[in-house]
């Protein structure tokens, strides 16, 4: 999610219901962007709308995940920044012209006071839309009483034609790693630390153990970084990961690989997290980061006849149908993907489907993703590995960005832009970006996959001179000639 969370535009009257046609009754359970982003569109589409919420309007993307994890990254980026200032003739008043810029000291518990604050700020901006836009907003915990009734623990009882969940997901914790809030964490209890940890030990190398473990190597902790897989990010395009990996090193981060952690207990003045092979690793402090869990436990699921999935996710189609007629579901709790723009689009999609709006259904294909680690790693469409296993005829180039003279400029080494394109009819299946800023710069790439554009069609656009952006266009000419 970006700094503008989804759903937060001028708002747009409401229309009219037609005359003797009662307004449909929709019950949202669940305020995250799956969940805020559906109610506006009901409400805009003239139906009566209720949202219920728990914890707090934006749910955990905005209160304990995306909103202030990369708040929190955003402010390591700026150290990031200042490493590379000696290198461009910049020193810190006062010292050597030959000192490193390491004059920088981070205030934790400043930084973490703002990033709360912001994502309090954020809540009760998407609070004051959702009034605004005339949502009836119910705090409290809702579930399912059959089908069409939302009930909540203080005794409210909400009749509905359509009920959409939205009730997101929880960090996944270790049984033998209990999280204290203290000195093993998960990703929510890190903004109730004030000092920066001497040795944060990160297990789980996924996106959220390599954001929080470049983000605090960046702040100036010294991270050792925990994967029981080959390498960091082994979702991600290889390329990209290893990049990712190389800067980690080289900035000091450990990275154990191929390590599993069997458990993590306090010690006298920290922790200290065993291995599988019978290793200890001791830190100040530990962050587990092994996936999140849906929550759907005590929605009224099985007895509303919701289906779930092994794992316990609801099951949903690509417009966000449950097993249960006019229930819907979106976000985390369905397991399709974890970001907060597919919740936002599974709440519109399954809104409009439910209303009697055309819709498009959810295509994956589509989504561009990125990972907030320096450099950042962005993607959209087909990877290579997907590429690769269903025998697509393609083909792919890469350009390094230290190539690149806007990146000679700003200092930037690391990073490449890669694209994949059909072998005969050239057109764009995916692409990757690994640069600052890459979420940024993979929007050409995504509308070149979401319109079927060519790399002829990217090629023969204008781009500005020097930018970033200039090196899609360079591969987009390179692929021509490969294909030709």
């Amino acid at each position: 999610m970006t700094a503008t969370t989804p759903g937060l535009a001028s708002p747009a009257p409401a229309p009219e219901t037609p005359p003797g046609r009662p307004p449909q009754r929709v019950v949202v359970v669940g305020g995250g962007p799956g969940g805020y982003e559906a109610a506006l569109v009901a409400r805009r589409s003239g139906a009566d709308v209720t949202l219920v919420e728990r914890q707090g309007l934006g749910g955990a993307a905005v209160l304990t995940d995306v909103v202030p994890s990369k708040t929190l990254i955003a402010t390591a980026e700026w150290m990031t920044i200042a490493d590379r200032a000696s290198e461009l003739g910049i020193r810190t008043v006062g010292l050597p012209t030959d000192t490193p810029v390491r004059g920088h000291e981070v205030d934790l518990g400043k930084v973490n006071a703002r990033v709360v604050e912001l994502a309090a700020a954020q809540s009760a901006d998407i609070r004051t839309r959702l009034e605004t836009e005339g949502v009836r907003v119910v705090e409290g915990t809702g579930r399912l009483d059959g089908p069409e009734r939302v009930v909540t623990e203080a005794g409210d009882s909400f009749d509905a034609d359509v009920v959409l969940l939205a009730t997101g997901a929880t960090p996944r914790v270790l049984p033998e790693a209990m999280p204290d809030g203290e000195r093993i964490l998960t990703w929510t209890q890190l903004y109730t630390l004030t000092e920066l940890p001497e040795r944060l030990v990160v297990v789980g190398s996924g996106v959220t153990g390599a954001e929080f473990a470049g983000a605090y190597n960046a702040l100036g902790a010294d991270v050792v970084l925990v994967s029981s897989r080959d390498r960091v990010l082994p979702g991600e395009d290889a390329d990209a990961a290893q990049v990712i990996e190389d800067v980690f090193t080289s900035r000091g981060m450990t990275v154990m690989s191929r390590s599993r952690a069997a458990g993590a207990v306090r010690t006298a003045d920290g922790v200290a997290v065993t291995l599988a092979d019978g290793r200890v690793v001791e830190g100040s402090h530990c962050l587990i980061a092994v996936g999140a869990i849906p929550s759907t436990e005590g929605l009224g699921l099985d007895e509303a006849g919701v289906r779930l999935t092994e794992n316990r996710y609801i099951e949903v189609d690509k417009v966000s149908r449950t097993s249960a007629r006019g229930v819907y579901a979106a976000g985390d709790c369905t397991g399709v993907l974890p970001l907060a723009s597919v919740a936002a689009m599974q709440g519109r999609i399954a809104m409009a489907h439910a209303l009697g709006d055309a819709v498009q259904p959810l295509d994956l294909t589509e989504v561009a993703a990125n990972i907030f680690t320096a450099p950042e790693i962005a993607t959209v469409g087909r990877s290579q590995t997907w590429l690769e296993e269903n025998a697509v005829r393609f083909v792919a180039s890469t350009l390094p960005l230290r190539r690149n003279p806007r990146a000679k400029m700003l200092g930037i080494r690391d990073g490449f832009v890669k694209v994949f394109a059909h072998a005969a009819t050239g057109i764009v299946l995916g692409g990757v970006v690994v640069a600052p800023r890459a979420g940024e710069l993979i929007f050409p790439l995504t509308l070149a996959v979401n319109h079927r554009l060519t790399v002829d069609q990217v090629a023969d656009s204008f781009t500005v001179y020097p930018s970033l952006s200039g090196s899609i266009a360079e591969v987009a000419r390179v692929l021509h000639a490969r294909q030709a």
